[in-house]
C-alpha cells in the first residue's frame, strides 16, 4: 500500500493548522458542492426537510413544531459543538443520537436504529441549516478524558495492513493514494455525498469503507469506539466551516 504514495504537490505532510477537504478537491468538484443545483448532496437536504417538517394526524409536534418550519429557531453554534457531553442522556451525544432522542421522546415515535436513512437524512438536513457556522468541539472538563480515548483508537492499528487512521490522514496527508489525494479527513462535511459511492454518506459509515479498505473489522455504526473517533475528528477540525453537505470523491 506504501507504495502507492507519491508526492503530487506543495501540501506539507504533517500540516498542524486544520484544512478542510475542499481544499483537496478539484475544481470541478468544488463546482459541484458550491451549486445547490449541482450539489447531489442537497437530495437528502430535502429529503430531511420533508421528514422535519411531518406531521402525522396522531402526532401532537413535528420537529418544525419546536424548531421553525425551515429550523430557523434551531440553534446553530449549538449544532456546530457535536458530539456533547450530556450528563442526562449519558454522556457522549453526537448529533444523530440527539436527533434521535428528540423523535422519540418529542414526537413519541419508535427510535431509529443508528444510520437509518431517515436519521442520516434528518441530521444531513440540521448541520445544512449549520453550513457555515464554526465547528467548536469542548475539549475540557469531561471531555478530555474522552478526547484521550478517540485519540487513542484513532492511531490504533487494526487489520491485516495494521494502518491507523494516522497513518493516511496525518502522516501522508497531501499526498496520493491510487489516483486520490489524501486529505487530512475532516469531518466538517459530513453527511456527505461521496461519488464513488454514487449516495450520501454519514461519518460512521465513511470509517467503516476506511476500516473494510485496511482489511479489519469495522466497529458498529453509533457504538462507542465510533462516537469516540467522532469526537476527536471533530475537534480537531475546530475552526472549520460546517459544509453540508460536501462533496467528495
Amino acid at each position: 500500500m506504501t507504495g502507492c504514495l507519491l508526492v503530487v504537490g506543495a501540501m506539507p505532510a504533517f500540516a498542524v493548522e486544520p484544512i478542510s477537504g475542499y481544499e483537496f478537491l478539484t475544481e470541478e468538484t468544488r463546482a459541484m458542492q458550491d451549486d445547490d443545483f449541482e450539489n447531489p448532496g442537497m437530495v437528502t437536504v430535502d429529503e430531511g426537510q420533508r421528514l422535519f417538517q411531518e406531521h402525522r394526524p396522531d402526532e401532537e409536534h413535528a420537529c418544525a413544531s419546536c424548531h421553525g418550519a425551515d429550523g430557523e429557531k434551531l440553534d446553530t453554534k449549538r449544532i456546530a459543538g457535536y458530539p456533547d457531553f450530556d450528563p442526562n442522556l449519558g454522556g457522549l451525544v453526537t448529533l444523530q443520537e440527539k436527533i434521535n432522542h428528540c423523535w422519540e421522546i418529542n414526537m413519541d415515535r419508535f427510535p431509529l436504529t443508528y444510520d437509518h436513512p431517515d436519521l442520516i437524512s434528518l441530521e444531513t438536513y440540521v448541520r445544512n441549516r449549520a453550513k457555515g457556522e464554526a465547528i467548536n468541539i469542548i475539549t475540557d472538563g469531561p471531555m478530555a478524558k474522552l478526547l484521550k480515548k478517540g485519540e487513542a483508537l484513532y492511531k490504533t492499528r487494526y487489520g491485516q495492513l495494521n494502518m491507523s487512521c494516522n497513518h493516511c490522514h496525518i502522516q501522508h496527508q497531501g499526498l496520493m493514494l491510487r489516483g486520490q489525494k489524501l486529505s487530512q479527513g475532516q469531518a466538517n462535511g459530513f453527511p456527505e455525498y461521496r461519488l464513488g459511492r454514487g449516495r450520501i454518506t454519514s461519518l460512521h459509515q465513511r470509517m467503516r469503507e476506511c476500516f473494510i479498505s485496511f482489511r479489519a473489522e469495522p466497529f458498529d455504526a453509533g457504538s462507542e469506539p465510533f462516537r469516540l473517533i467522532e469526537l476527536y475528528l471533530m475537534s480537531r477540525g475546530n475552526g472549520l466551516e460546517i459544509e453540508t453537505p460536501a462533496v467528495r470523491f
